[in-house]
């Protein structure tokens, strides 16, 4: 009888996983493709039926049809985004998506360190929490469209504005998500630490914070939409340019194809986002297992 080695048993097994993750992972291409196939497919059948008023509701085919025609509404600077030019390029349409896409990434991660740090702050030290949890509670109703005069109040009007925005629709939402999950993390935990002789610090270091992150980072993709549709709203009001600028100019002139078409942008850019937040969650989160990850 012989006896296989471990080293190949494992080696074995590690490249059956890599084959089965790379399966999903095309099997998940093939369904995206399908989804977004039949319903280019309805819109299009819409359309040819005469269901459809090919002025308002253009369908891929006539917005997509005449691409250096949108891209005149796109400036490369950043500072005349809207504006009609005389020209434009892919990377003219790349540098507004670059604008927006900063400033939700600076947004999205200022919220989600600072609102961890303070709902770790807030039960770990008594007296803060006393004091800032009224606080954070009260303020996180408001809706971040409501802090756009104070935003511009405070930084004029620019890229700072758009990020504090979005900061603000992220922040309130995970300061709260973060006391909720200290809040339900398992009295056995917590018991088991204590009597292995840890310490207040280390219990929230190894036991809490580790338990606590994979549904937290569930909610930061959550309200990566939120991020979105508060960074766009800000850039259509004139806080900075961007997508939101885009979107607004071609309501304005009542270009339904620009419209549709920057909407395309936005599906993706998002969607990118998205699957971004999936990939750094698979690293960060490397004490969970593979399965478990990529069913969040």
């Amino acid at each position: 009888m012989t006896t296989r080695n471990p080293i190949e048993i494992n080696a074995n097994m590690v490249a059956r996983w890599k084959l089965s993750s790379f399966k999903q992972y095309c099997l998940t291409i093939a369904w995206t493709l399908t989804s977004l196939s039949i319903f280019v497919g309805f819109w299009e059948f819409a359309w040819w039926q005469g269901w459809a008023n090919p002025i308002l509701l253009p369908p891929p085919h006539i917005f997509l049809s005449d691409l250096t025609d949108q891209f005149r509404f796109f400036d490369p600077g950043g500072s005349r985004v809207g504006a009609l030019s005389e020209g434009g390029s892919i990377f003219s349409v790349l540098g507004v998506i670059a604008w927006s896409s900063m400033r939700v990434a600076a947004g999205l991660s200022l919220g989600f360190i600072l609102s961890l740090a303070i709902g770790l702050a807030i039960r770990y030290f008594y007296i803060f929490g006393r004091l800032a949890l009224p606080l954070v509670t009260m303020l996180a109703p408001i809706s971040p469209v409501a802090w756009i005069p104070v935003a511009v109040f405070i930084f004029g009007i620019g890229n700072l504005p758009a990020i504090f925005l979005v900061f603000v629709a992220v922040f309130f939402i995970m300061t709260l998500a973060t006391l909720s999950q200290i809040d339900n993390v398992p009295k056995s935990y917590i018991q088991l630490a204590q009597i292995m002789g840890c310490s207040k610090r280390q219990i929230y270091r190894h036991v809490i914070l580790p338990t606590i992150l994979p549904d937290l980072f569930v909610t930061l993709r959550m309200n990566l939409f939120a991020a979105w549709m508060v960074v766009l709203i800000a850039e259509a009001v004139g806080v900075g340019s961007g997508l939101g600028q885009v979107t607004m100019m071609a309501r304005n002139t009542f270009n339904a194809s620009l419209v549709f078409f920057t909407m395309t942008l936005i599906g993706l850019t998002g969607f990118a986002f998205d699957q971004t937040l999936r990939y750094a969650q698979r690293k960060v989160l490397w004490w969970v297992g593979p399965s478990t990850v990529g069913a969040l």
